[in-house]
């Protein structure tokens, strides 16, 4: 009597490949990036954005030199001015497009689909964005402070690189440029709009001061330090380490100040971000 063999059932293949495993942040950061260059407006705002910041610093340079310069001149501000009020603006701009143009066109939801982690998604988006915004403000603020010394030093007024607190004067405003992109991108998450996040963020740094210039004159010294635009940002610019008024913080404690509401507005773009359906 033989014994019969028992064979194995054959393995049961797969309808379904097994899930891969999910992405993690340097997926995204790649996918983002290739997202980010890819725009065409993004080269278009941010050549823009480098554009006017000099032409500021040209038009303001040549100005001082046609007129002189007054009481208390600057020269790092001279030419960093316009990084500092133009280069703020315009990348207001395009940190809400980062986010709110998936939202117009319903890409967030392929995005979500092939990143489900909203919380690395979102830290991604902004990693990218801030990357880009200031590796392209640190050119355009030393480009600006070149170009105004070089005006400057037919009259004696320019300074240099050597000089105490130019370089962090240089380097401050590329960041607030930065700062300011990451606000946007902020209320974009919270707003989903983009005339309506970039709105919100004008009204913050301009209504707010200009309101705030309505109080009585005490009151609004005590605040003007606090505020989220206007006055408060012009020692950012600053060689000098005295800012240009007794009631402002020097510039460092303007950019942590600043720096604070755009935090206040990432982080709850980011609770909105992971909570609400896209």
């Amino acid at each position: 009597m033989t014994t019969a063999t028992i064979s194995a059932p054959p393995a049961r293949v797969r309808a379904v490949p097994a899930a891969a495993r999910r992405p993690g942040l340097p997926g995204a950061l790649r996918s983002e990036l290739t997202k980010i260059l890819s725009v065409r407006s993004t080269y278009w705002t941010l050549l823009g954005m480098v554009v006017a910041s000099i032409g500021w610093a040209v038009l303001d340079c040549l100005g001082t030199v046609a007129h002189g310069a007054g009481q208390g001149f600057d020269a790092a501000q001279a030419s960093l001015t316009g990084q500092v009020a133009l280069g703020e603006l315009i990348i207001v701009v395009l940190g809400a497009l980062v986010i709110t143009s998936e939202y117009s066109t319903g890409m967030v939801r392929t995005s979500l689909a092939v990143v489900p982690r909203r919380g690395v998604l979102y830290a991604a988006k902004a990693i990218v964005f801030a990357a880009v915004t200031l590796t392209i403000s640190l050119v355009t603020s030393f480009l600006d402070f070149f170009v105004g010394q070089a005006i400057l030093a037919s009259k004696h007024y320019d300074t240099t690189l050597t000089h105490p607190g130019v370089l962090r004067a240089i380097l401050l405003s590329a960041a607030i440029v930065t700062v300011f992109g990451l606000l946007a991108y902020g209320a974009g998450a919270i707003i989903r709009h983009t005339a309506g996040a970039i709105t919100a963020i004008l009204g913050v740094i301009f209504l707010i001061p200009a309101l705030a210039q309505a109080l009585p004159t005490s009151w609004f010294q005590a605040i003007v330090r606090w505020l989220p635009g206007g006055q408060a940002l012009m020692p950012i610019a600053r060689a000098s380490s005295a800012p240009p008024g007794n009631h402002l913080f020097p510039a460092w404690g303007e950019f942590a100040v600043f720096s604070g509401y755009a935090a206040i507005l990432f982080a709850l773009g980011a609770w909105l971000f992971i909570r609400r359906d896209a």
